[in-house]
């Protein structure tokens, strides 16, 4: 039996608030999740404008197996609140909304006091960018039940900490953020690669973040999203191990389970259900 709250989050495409007419194809592109972006992808004097273009987009259901959110403006700021009044208002509001730079839980608890109503099922995707942020990540990940995964962002996060973004220097920072998303069972989703000519570059960073504990990896282009997807989906091989683990575990009486000479303990269920469950929701889509 497989976890049916689990779910594939390999993969999230942004998509600009000012550029609605790429908001469909973003859906057809493979990506697990499509953001629109109205907070860093969209200039102040134009704020507006992109709420306006925006929040119509929500009005109909995505395609079965992709997840739709908007990223919206910290609360610390006009824009921001305006955000919350827009949506407040909104006849058909998104189904989740990314939250950028809060750096404590109680900006997320804020969030969830205000967004009540029409606007009480909305999820959350959390980005962890800043000093604060990072400090308070552990009370953040745990302050909300309707935060579904964090992000990290490491551009911020990185003129933040005064330090070059390489995957070196910011070790530290994201491994911090796998420690919390892990303890409170949140998908933990990592910046987008920039450099869209390397895609040898892009298979690389999603490798390791992948084997440091994220699930998934954000993207800025539709060529990027197959390369995360193979590298965030099980592979036949550890989907077949999978099975075959739990199996043995359902039928043990002993405490003692040996799958290929090796002893399999107990903790290690929990990370094959979620690969079957992920192996289970992709089969389901495709």
């Amino acid at each position: 039996m497989t976890d049916t709250k689990i779910r594939p989050r390999r993969s999230l495409l942004f998509v600009p608030g000012l550029r609605p007419d790429r908001f469909d194809k973003a859906l057809g592109t493979g990506a697990d999740i499509v953001c629109v972006d109205i907070e860093d992808a969209v200039p102040l004097p134009r704020k507006q404008e992109a709420r306006d273009l925006t929040l119509p987009l929500f009005a109909n259901d995505a395609p079965a197996g992709v997840e739709t959110m908007v990223r919206v403006n910290p609360l610390s700021t006009p824009d921001g609140l305006q955000d919350i009044l827009a949506l407040r208002d909104c006849a058909s509001p998104p189904r989740a909304l990314m939250l950028a730079k809060p750096g404590s839980a109680a900006e997320v608890k804020l969030y969830e006091e205000l967004l009540q109503g029409n606007c009480a099922g909305i999820r959350f995707h959390v980005i962890i960018e800043s000093t604060d942020g990072l400090a308070n990540v552990m009370e953040i990940a745990g302050s909300s039940d309707r935060i579904d995964s964090l992000l990290f962002g490491a551009v911020d996060m990185s003129a933040d900490l005064r330090a070059e973004k390489t995957w070196e220097t910011l070790l530290y920072a994201r491994s911090r953020v796998v420690h919390a998303a892990a303890r409170f069972g949140l998908d933990l989703l990592d910046v987008p690669y920039l450099n869209l000519d390397d895609q040898d570059g892009l298979a690389e960073e999603a490798r390791m973040s992948h084997a440091l504990g994220f699930t998934g990896k954000a993207s800025i282009h539709p060529k990027q999203i197959q390369i995360i997807n193979n590298e965030f989906s099980p592979s036949p091989e550890l989907v077949n191990r999978a099975r075959r683990i739990l199996e043995e575990f359902e039928k043990d009486e002993t405490g003692l389970v040996v799958v290929d000479g090796e002893l399999i303990e107990r903790p290690v269920i929990r990370s094959m259900t979620r690969v079957l469950a992920i192996a289970d929701h992709l089969e389901g889509s495709s």
